[in-house]
């Protein structure tokens, strides 16, 4: 991106990121010119507050590297194209050489490590995960594919279930608090947006890789790249046969994309599909260990760019997806009179935004609009249709319309930036809603900065929330959308070999949803509490060794803190969600050489959980147990010859037990090994 920044100066050439082989930015195959945040931060997961370009004083010949041309990562969130250095909020961002480093195969594998998130998994290798940012609920997290909101209606345990394989992913942006007016109305305590590869040149891709319990995994990615077009088809394929009893699955992914530049703009395809079919050994219901579930994801986006002073982008995008939910998978012994069948859901996501945004003398200014429409048929979630099709028996739909206009300035070391959000959705009243928000960075100095915050977001109820009845849960047609407002300060610290942050946060909520219940023995059942407060700090440490001690050459470290403290009224009731979370979450990871291209990366993972959840024995409710805090270490080692990277990874290294959602054990142990070619 190229923009005037007003009051600053240039951005300067930091040579030693781009001459040496284990560059962070040589693995991105272009020159990074930044200002005061040293470019080794954009190689981290981990928090990071972002600020316009800072003042720094160099030697002569320093100075005479100088170049005018600023080519960082810009936030696709931000809709005044704003760069990581110059958002004053928290972002994390995932790179793709995090992805090849670090032992994981799947998203929430990648996302767990982010201090500031809570992945509660069901089951292993990203088969069912919920996603939860600062103390929230996987249902008040926006999941965005290229800026197209995937995040189901249903329930947002489907959200992930979209077709990106990892070898699709450029990088993963992580906004922290709410942000309903980048991610949309959706967006109650944070969002993900999941960012493609553009291909710059024709390439194949190859990964195999086995392991532990009967674990496969295989996948291809070739790519085609000519003037003016680029297209990539990438297909993926994970099965194991589970670490406990009905815990097997079987995953299928592939997506075709194609980029075409039209006289300086652009215009993106995007057609994918995703299959899963796995056991859900209690995911839903400790009394029901049989449990299996079947989903099938159809998605398919346009998406526009023009190259000019108004800069406008439009999109367009669907999303389908078949659930069926087996309460007893097929071949389970003794099923009662009462089962009938699965039950079978059918949602489709229609969705359209246009961007436009203009850079003038005083600032970039945003506005834009969306449109969502969600529809469901269903076997048991919706009104009675009036004409039933099929096993869809029941139906609803509705449609949120949003407004937004940004404008931020830059002057001086100050950013200034603020906006609204104009909300209308057709289920919930007539009244417009207004959702503002303000911010503001200041550099202190070259080394310091200081920044603040204010934002307000809404969530809807998920059709489950609303018409959900089963045998051990109960939804409400009553409850109503969830509001928030948001405050956060922060200050971060920069030098030539370490970058620290202190950010501290307070969030007010009303009428947030909670599937709870009075007595272990009784339903649960979706309500509005009355009130949450949350109060919580964070702390990060990244540090450059190589920067300071040669022979460490591309060594790297971090470490992240999280306290989150809730004050919530709740009369006393037994929570699913939302008044169980990380109170503390500690998180460190350490990149270094082993010998010539053998490296390792160690990820630490040490948590601790407020709350408490219903402990089943014989498959009926016992008692009420504690969450227990627990640690984790993984580490992968990878050898890189030529085209070739073979590697060998190991998670839980101690052999952990722990519990993610109560009743649900997490795999142990897990060892794997794999190749990958890229041509």
């Amino acid at each position: 991106m190229k923009q005037k920044l007003f009051g600053t100066r240039a951005g300067y050439r930091f040579r030693r990121f781009v001459r040496k082989a284990y560059a962070a930015f040589n693995s991105m195959h272009k020159v990074v010119n930044i200002g005061v945040v040293s470019g080794c931060m954009l190689t981290f997961a981990h928090a990071t507050e972002t600020t316009t370009q800072s003042q720094i004083s160099f030697s002569e010949k320093e100075m005479a590297e100088k170049e005018h041309e600023l080519d960082e990562i810009v936030v696709s969130s931000a809709k005044t194209g704003l760069t990581q250095n110059q958002i004053s909020k928290v972002v994390s961002i995932i790179t793709q050489q995090e992805i090849e480093q670090q032992a994981v195969n799947s998203i929430p594998d990648l996302l767990k490590n982010v201090v500031g998130l809570d992945v509660r998994q069901r089951g292993s290798n990203g088969v069912l995960s919920g996603i939860s940012v600062r103390g929230g609920t996987f249902e008040q997290t926006a999941i965005l594919l290229d800026g197209a909101n995937l995040s189901n209606p249903q329930t947002a345990h489907y959200s992930l279930s979209f077709p990106v394989n990892l070898s699709d992913i450029e990088r993963i942006e992580v906004i922290q608090g709410p942000t309903s007016l980048y991610y949309g109305a959706g967006a109650f305590s944070g969002g993900i947006n999941i960012i493609t590869k553009q291909d710059e040149k024709s390439g194949l891709y190859i990964n195999t890789e086995g392991g532990m319990y009967d674990l496969f995994h295989a996948e291809i990615r070739g790519n085609l790249k000519t003037k003016n077009t680029s297209h990539s088809l990438s297909t993926g394929y994970k099965s194991s046969s589970g670490y406990i009893r009905n815990s097997d699955y079987s995953l299928f992914n592939t997506l075709w994309q194609s980029r075409f530049n039209l006289s300086g703009s652009a215009m993106n395809l995007q057609l994918g599909f995703n299959n899963k079919e796995y056991g859900a050994n209690t995911f839903f219901s400790a009394e029901y260990p049989n449990q299996y579930d079947e989903t099938r994801s159809v998605f398919a986006s346009v998406r526009g760019e023009t190259d000019t002073r108004l800069k406008l982008t439009p999109q367009l995008y669907w999303n389908r997806q078949y659930n069926t939910f087996h309460l007893f998978r097929k071949g389970t012994l003794d099923i009662p009179d009462w089962y009938v069948a699965p039950n079978y859901h059918r949602t489709d996501v229609f969705g359209s935004n246009l961007t436009g945004r203009y850079q003038g003398e005083y600032g970039t200014t945003s506005i834009g609009g969306d449109i969502r429409t969600e529809i469901i048929h269903s076997s048991v979630l919706g009104k009675p249709a009036d004409k039933p099709n099929g096993k869809y028996l029941y139906s609803d739909n509705r449609t949120s319309i949003g407004y937004f206009m940004e404008h931020t300035y830059i002057y001086n070391g100050f950013t200034l930036g603020g906006g609204v959000l104009i909300n209308y959705n057709t289920a919930f009243g007539e009244r417009l809603k207004f959702y503002p928000r303000f911010d503001i960075g200041y550099w202190i100095n070259n080394s310091y900065k200081l920044f603040a915050s204010w934002n307000n977001a809404v969530r809807v109820p998920t059709f489950t929330d609303l018409y959900y009845k089963g045998k051990t849960h109960k939804g409400n047609s009553d409850v109503k959308p969830e509001e928030s407002e948001s405050f956060e300060l922060g200050m971060k610290h920069t030098t030539y070999f370490m970058t620290t942050s202190l950010t501290g946060f307070f969030m007010k909520g009303k009428n947030l949803i909670d599937w709870v219940k009075e007595k272990p023995e009784d339903l649960w059942e979706s309500r509005n509490l009355t009130s949450l407060n949350k109060t919580g700090v964070e702390i990060n440490i990244l540090i450059q060794a190589g920067e300071i001690v040669p022979l460490l050459a591309s060594t790297r470290l971090n470490i992240g803190y999280t306290f989150l403290h809730q004050d919530k009224k709740s009369g006393g009731l037994i929570s699913n969600y939302v008044l169980d979370y990380l109170k503390h979450k500690l998180t460190g990871g350490i990149t270094h050489p082993i010998y010539k291209n053998i490296t390792a990366d160690w990820q630490f993972r040490w948590q601790d959980r407020e709350g408490s959840y219903t402990k089943y024995e014989s498959n009926r409710p016992a008692y009420e147990a504690e969450y227990q805090p627990f640690a984790l270490l993984d580490l992968k080692i990878n050898w890189k010859l030529k085209d070739w990277n073979v590697y060998v990874s190991g998670n839980n290294l101690f052999n952990t037990s722990y519990f993610d959602l109560g009743n649900i054990p997490q795999p142990g142990f897990v060892f794997m090994g794999g190749v990958k070619m890229e041509l």
